[in-house]
């Protein structure tokens, strides 16, 4: 199962008790569904949680069943119908829509006044037409409608929760979408499924480990390959200064230099200064090797 299958099976695992609750939540579906008009109600999905929620939660808020139903053994997507005009006149009534015009696609937040009800009625609007990305791979989380009118007004309810989704459109939907894990987390954590939460928290964490431990890799191996490219460099350079002179021309602080530096090439300053008798600071030893670089350059014009 993909990340965004397991956090609405954390949905759908929690109970419908209260009425006012699954009416909020149908209110979220209905309004993200495939179909919601005066007409119809037509809801496909092809996550079973869901689909076994569906007619339960339906029963709850309305007292009434899906004229159409997908076969028990259906796998793939499920479509499930409403055509009769009494049920559909029933549910519009509840969302205050009059039955014999068109359904307002609008969020009626009367609807949503006792608490819990916004928190139900954007778990139904996920449920319906939002998805989750997986953590491991990417932060992003989006719901998306053909109503735009109902995106916009979705999200000045998010931003009561202190939630900032972007806005975007995908052909003739309209997107609320978040990038930012804190607030990924945030909006599970608002509808319910805390598990997931703490797997957004937990990505982010492990990401920022890695990212951490990675800039330190990138930083040592750029560290050592400077120390390695210097080393080399003073090598060579008491190597072709004794091509013109001997090592008993050199005076005694830089003969002591160059002998440390031939007879350990790849080693660090610190390391060299270490071994220096009597000990030099690393700063020393720098000047004095620098002071051969200079000498084997000047030989050289």
């Amino acid at each position: 199962m993909s990340f965004s299958a397991d956090v609405k099976a954390e949905l759908c695992a929690g109970r419908i008790e209260k009425r006012n609750l699954a009416v909020a939540e149908c209110y979220g579906v209905l309004l993200y569904c495939n179909t919601f008009r005066s007409g119809e109600v037509r809801i496909i999905t092809a996550n079973p949680d869901f689909a076994a929620r569906l007619p339960r939660l339906f029963r709850k808020a309305f007292a009434l069943s899906f004229d159409r139903l997908p076969p028990e053994d259906a796998a793939g997507k499920r479509s499930f119908c409403i055509t009769d005009p009494g049920k559909i006149a029933r549910i519009l009534e509840v969302f205050g829509n009059d039955a014999r015009g068109p359904v307002a696609h609008h969020i009626n937040l009367g609807v949503l006044e006792d608490p819990g009800c916004p928190e139900a009625f954007v778990r139904g609007a996920f449920l319906a037409g939002g998805s989750v990305t997986d953590p491991d791979k990417r932060f992003h989380l989006e719901l998306a409608t053909s109503h735009k009118s109902v995106s916009r007004e979705l999200r000045s309810l998010l931003l009561e929760m202190e939630l900032d989704p972007r806005e975007a459109d995908r052909g003739a939907h309209a997107l609320l979408y978040f990038k930012k894990s804190d607030q990924i987390a945030d909006f599970l954590a608002h509808i319910g499924a805390h598990t997931a939460a703490v797997s957004i928290h937990t990505a982010r964490v492990e990401k920022e480990m890695r990212n951490t431990v990675t800039r330190q890799i990138n930083c040592d191996t750029a560290n050592a390959d400077k120390t390695v490219s210097a080393a080399l460099k003073q090598d060579a350079a008491i190597r072709k200064l004794l091509k013109r002179i001997s090592l008993d021309e050199l005076p005694e602080p830089l003969r002591d230099a160059a002998l440390l530096r031939l007879a350990n090439p790849e080693a660090s300053l610190a390391d060299l200064s270490l071994l220096s008798n009597p000990p030099v600071t690393k700063s020393c030893l720098s000047h004095r090797l620098n002071k051969i670089i200079a000498m084997s350059e000047q030989e050289a014009t």
